[in-house]
């Protein structure tokens, strides 16, 4: 084995450990590996930038930006109120109702951002219920994870796995979508046996629930209205994307783009709210394997 070869193996496990461990910040340790990568001359600065997935960073980016500017419309908080209404207040009906609308979320949008979204109404509901939110909260981590399987854009693994191997939007669907349903369905049938008997509430916070006006969580309807028409467009760019020959990161970043165009919002806001901590750590860590990969 030759020296550079140890040099870069030993990067990578230090990377490695630093994450597992948390003793340091993911992103601090991936860009750090990737700097050392190059120190002790792995790789050069050119080698290494030609390791990074730009399609998988200007998925993440783009997403990241329309969810930005979407969230800002209530649109979620509307979902969230509409849904345990229909589900006229009764807390198994709103924990099931919530577990599909998570995973179907975390289809399209990071699995983080969409609990972030959903979780702080979860709470809200729960406590107008006057019931502890700690299962539904865990109930919609894990339908998050599963639902994130489903899609290309769901999980970053995903969104590089796709774009390493040139599977499609539909290629994820077909295939995992219907494992997905039923490994949703089973968490959903054993949280039953696990929470059901502490989903029991009374008439009058049921009727509290209904008495709440979703219309009211709506921030600027317009923006509402022109999230909901460009959701569709991303989704049919997604679907679609391999078959008009566009990388699923033109079509994130083309509606990302339009959002910040027609949404009217402060795009130095929108830019501070980004997740670029997750955006260095993926580019450090394209690197930090692409070492690996220069060193045979």
């Amino acid at each position: 084995m030759e020296f550079q070869q140890i040099i870069a193996i030993c990067i990578f496990l230090i990377v490695m450990a630093a994450i597992i461990t948390e003793k340091v910040n993911r992103s601090v340790a991936a860009v750090g590996g990737a700097l050392l990568m190059i120190i002790f001359n792995i790789l050069t600065l050119d080698e290494g930038l030609s390791h990074i997935d730009f399609n998988t960073i200007g998925v993440l980016v783009g997403m990241m930006l329309f969810v930005a500017v979407v969230k800002n419309s209530g649109l979620f908080e509307y979902i969230a109120i509409w849904t345990a209404k229909k589900a006229k207040g009764d807390p198994w009906k709103i924990m099931i109702c919530f577990a599909i609308i998570t995973a179907i979320l975390s289809a399209v949008l990071d699995n983080v951002t969409t609990v972030l979204l959903i979780g702080p109404m979860t709470i809200v509901i729960t406590q107008i219920l006057g019931l502890n939110p700690v299962p539904f909260l865990i109930t919609q981590i894990l339908a998050s994870n599963i639902g994130g399987t489903a899609t290309l854009i769901g999980d970053p693994p995903n969104i590089m796995i796709g774009s390493a191997a040139n599977l499609s939007f539909m290629d994820f669907v077909i295939n995992l979508g219907p494992a997905v349903i039923v490994i949703l369905a089973i968490t959903i049938i054993c949280f039953r046996f696990i929470y059901g008997k502490e989903l029991v509430v009374n008439e009058r916070a049921k009727n509290a629930i209904l008495k709440l006006d979703e219309k009211k969580s709506v921030k600027d309807k317009p923006l509402l209205i022109k999230s909901l028409i460009l959701i569709a467009f991303i989704l049919f760019g997604f679907m679609f994307h391999s078959t008009i020959h566009i990388d699923s990161s033109v079509v994130a970043l083309t509606g990302a783009s339009i959002m910040l165009l027609i949404g009217k919002q402060d795009v130095d806001e929108i830019m501070a709210g980004i997740e670029w901590s997750t955006i260095l750590f993926f580019m450090g860590l394209f690197v930090v394997v692409g070492g690996l990969v220069e060193v045979g």
